[in-house]
């Protein structure tokens, strides 16, 4: 089984691949054709080591993953747009007079940002307040954490299923599917053709996913320790420990991506399971543009090997 650092992502019709070097994104234009863009991967680690550290290392990675994430989904959306001319409204032109040549990069940091933020408010906030509505009738701080978890968690579950049922969506997670098949499939050193990538598993233990559930269930045990009675330093700390837990969410994930023991397996387990709501059987189509993306990123890496059998 070869070890891999390349992961992805899905995108609107298409697939995004991500290594050391570049990112590659493949996408099916509504005529059928594959177009594909190449982007060099720059990170602050290369300026500054200290970010390469544990803990660190996987708050940066969480960061600059959303960046991308908002680049690449940007750019395949630019495909589907209608035809219709949509008049600049007078904030789009003030942006663009101030920013000039910047505005694309000013919103697509104000994207993540309201993101992060959205993501804090439902699934860090809004638990703790859900919990503090019953606090009465939970003996404990430590217990009302655990139950702040749970709701934590079931608010999650909820909010895939709901996304679940969008018809976009469930495109969106037929490539997600495509793209875990496909670094499976290379993974195991396969030459990387529809027909191999077709008879692999859509599972990952480096998922997204399985990162996002790894966060929940991080952040039941750091605060559980964190014993605190009074609700504005509750809040806070809701909002400060998120470094702490993503970096250690990300170290476990990165563990399990490099190991295959017996309690890798039981801590993949959940997420693995989770990932059965998210991803979908792909078709030989969506398959083809998964093998794109990551052609694309091996030829830049220099471990690429053409089998003649290009999708």
């Amino acid at each position: 089984m070869k070890q891999t650092y390349i992961g992805g992502q899905a995108v609107m019709e298409g697939v995004m691949m991500r290594g050391k070097k570049v990112y590659t994104v493949a996408v099916r234009k509504p005529d059928g054709e594959i177009v594909i863009d190449k982007q060099p991967v720059h990170t602050l680690a290369d300026r500054y080591p200290i970010l390469r550290w544990p803990i660190l290392r996987g708050v940066l990675a969480f960061i600059e993953s959303m960046i991308i994430g908002v680049k690449t989904l940007t750019y395949s959306a630019e495909f589907f747009e209608t035809e219709e001319e949509v008049k600049p409204s007078k904030v789009d032109t003030w942006l663009e007079k101030k920013l000039g040549d910047k505005l694309n990069d000013f919103l697509i940091g104000f994207t993540v940002v309201v993101a992060i933020l959205l993501s804090i408010g439902l699934f860090m906030v809004a638990p703790l307040l859900i919990t503090r509505l019953i606090h009465n009738w939970i003996p404990t701080g430590r217990l009302r954490s655990a139950v702040e978890g749970i709701i934590r968690i079931l608010l999650f579950l909820s909010y895939i299923l709901l996304i679940s049922r969008m018809k976009d969506i469930q495109r969106v997670f037929q490539y997600h599917g495509a793209e875990h098949k496909t670094i499976n499939c290379y993974e195991k050193g396969l030459p990387l053709t529809v027909e191999n990538a077709k008879k692999q598993t859509r599972l990952h233990k480096r998922c997204g996913t399985s990162f996002l559930l790894i966060v929940m269930l991080v952040s039941i045990f750091v605060f559980m320790l964190i014993d605190i009675d009074n609700m504005w330093l509750r809040f806070l700390s809701r909002i400060a420990f998120v470094p702490l837990i993503a970096g250690l969410s990300y170290e476990i994930i990165r563990f399990a991506g490099r190991s295959d023991s017996f309690l890798v397996r039981f801590i993949s387990y959940p997420g693995m399971g989770l990932q059965r709501l998210t991803t979908a059987e792909p078709d030989e189509e969506q398959l083809a543009v998964a093998i794109c993306a990551m052609k694309g990123v091996l030829e830049e890496e220099g471990d690429y090997q053409d089998e003649g059998n290009n999708p």
